[in-house]
């Protein structure tokens, strides 16, 4: 089994109005043992529709996995197509109703027992994976030693299934390569250029491994790949080829194993026994969110606060009236205040901050759209940039912004 084809199944991500994160799970988690995601569908929640894309998927890989669709109520399409598609009928599962009224005896929900029993209604022919999570299970199809897993489309639902139980039934039917991999992130150099410096290593790696270049705001993340039946190998192979890198880029490299600029700034707080404390204006919190979405951040975060009105600037972080005066809000001399403000407000060794206009319209000092100052500082030491970004949509703005000033924080903490 190598290659998959993912389904997604409802008008409301087709609409726009949900946004699709199961196929991304997806998709990482089956690469994770071997399986490479050939072709994702979204459809609309028709009969003729899903047969018709479950009978395309069937010619493109050997395993399709569909989410979404699968309802309480007796104009279940999804299950009425797969049913259908397969030649199958529908029909009461007595297992599979058990575990149902067991799921809803513990939330004490029995009342409505009755009305999620459709539930419990699955094709003869399928194989049902109890759902632990949710009420709509999980049911397997197979053809020609191909296999059809339909999913319901929660995503705190899809998660447990696919990596408690339909990952686990995979790898012990199927005799699945590992696959390892390992994020080198670069800094400071254009990514046509990074491609040209490193072209003559690239050319040389060996067939099983790959290499993807993933752009991140202002950093390169390049990904090394490699699949093959031993995994200490895998490692060892992947770190002889980084070994083999580094000399070609060295000076742009911040890290070589982690992925997320907030992880590899913790490996870094950690390692050192700093600490850290943030202050927002136009990032709306999204700086103090990255930091503390890392598991252990409490050891080297020590809080944050938004001080989005100019009084809280003042009052809080002690900025001085006469510099927002002179100088506007949105400024270097704003950001550096609101850095030391914060600094001694928390007692860290680190503080950052962040002011400027995340949009749509201009500030309150009439600066553009875009602009933004951002101040670290360490120990007593500050370094202040501007930014300008005026492209970039609100949600956008925040994100980048907060990307930008921890990226180069770790340049900075690890060239001294």
């Amino acid at each position: 089994m190598e290659n998959a084809v993912l389904i997604t199944i409802g008008d409301e991500i087709l609409s726009g109005n949900t946004v699709d994160t199961n196929s991304n799970f997806i998709a990482t988690e089956l690469k994770n043992i071997g399986i490479k995601v050939s072709q994702i569908f979204t459809i609309s929640d028709e009969i003729e529709t899903i047969k018709n894309t479950i009978g395309s998927a069937f010619e493109i890989g050997d395993l399709i996995i569909t989410t979404g669709g699968l309802g309480p109520t007796r104009d279940d399409k999804t299950k009425k197509a797969i049913a259908e598609y397969f030649n199958d009928e529908i029909a009461l599962d007595e297992v599979t109703f058990n575990h149902l009224k067991n799921y809803m005896e513990k939330r004490g929900r029995l009342e409505i027992l009755e009305r999620n029993r459709e539930q419990a209604f699955v094709p003869t022919k399928s194989t049902v994976f109890q759902n632990h999570f949710g009420t709509a299970p999980c049911m397997m199809m197979e053809q020609n030693g191909k296999l059809l897993f339909s999913l319901p489309g929660v995503p705190f639902e899809v998660k447990p299934l696919i990596k408690d139980q339909i990952v686990p039934y995979l790898q012990e039917k199927f005799n699945l390569n590992y696959i390892s991999t390992r994020i080198v992130s670069v800094v400071g150099i254009p990514e046509s250029i990074l491609a040209d410096t490193i072209e003559g290593w690239e050319l040389a790696l060996p067939s099983n491994l790959a290499l993807s270049y993933l752009p991140v705001g202002t950093r390169v993340k390049l990904r090394l790949t490699a699949s093959g039946e031993n995994e200490a190998a895998l490692q060892q192979q992947l770190e002889e080829e980084i070994q083999k890198l580094l000399p070609l880029i060295k000076d742009n490299v911040i890290a070589t194993s982690e992925d997320k600029i907030e992880k590899i700034l913790a490996e870094i707080l950690t390692e050192r026994k700093l600490t850290i404390s943030t202050a927002e204006s136009c990032t709306g919190g999204e700086l103090a969110k990255m930091i503390t979405s890392v598991s252990g951040s409490s050891k080297y975060f020590l809080g944050g606060m938004i001080a989005y009105a100019t009084e809280k600037k003042i009052d809080i972080l002690k900025v001085k009236k006469e510099t927002i005066e002179e100088f506007t809000v949105v400024s270097e001399q704003v950001a550096a205040e609101m850095a030391e403000g914060c600094q001694k407000l928390y007692d860290t060794h680190i503080s950052l901050s962040t002011t400027g206009v995340a949009g749509p319209g201009k500030g309150e000092d009439g600066k553009d759209v875009g602009t933004v100052f951002c101040t670290i500082r360490i120990h007593d030491q500050e370094v202040t940039s501007k930014l300008y970004m005026p492209h970039l949509e609100r949600l956008d703005f925040m994100h980048f912004v907060s990307q930008k000033i921890i990226q180069d924080l770790v340049g900075i903490l690890i060239n001294n």
